[in-house]
């Protein structure tokens, strides 16, 4: 079977979607996955979920321990299990 340079597969679709959300994708790229979005029912959803996880990602504003934190707080955790099984 020849491949064509101009359609894709969905899973190369997919590929290719995630790349472009983190600006990954070249230009073709995005061609070939425009391309690819007007006839296929399955690539569209997988990117119109992909960008709408991007977005919440994005919202939750997640906040993070520091390592120093971290460490200071698994240090204390140790401590305290250390006593438990001592007593």
């Amino acid at each position: 079977m020849k491949k064509s340079f101009l359609f894709i597969s969905c899973d190369e679709a997919q590929h290719i979607c995630d790349k472009a959300q983190y600006g990954e994708a070249s230009g073709w790229e995005r061609f070939k996955l425009n391309v690819r979005l007007i006839y296929c029912g399955i690539t569209k959803n997988y990117s119109k979920k992909n960008q709408k996880l991007t977005e919440n990602l994005e919202k939750a504003d997640v906040k993070c321990l520091k390592t120093e934190e971290r460490n200071k707080l698994e240090k204390h955790f140790n401590e305290e299990l250390a006593k438990q099984n001592q007593g």
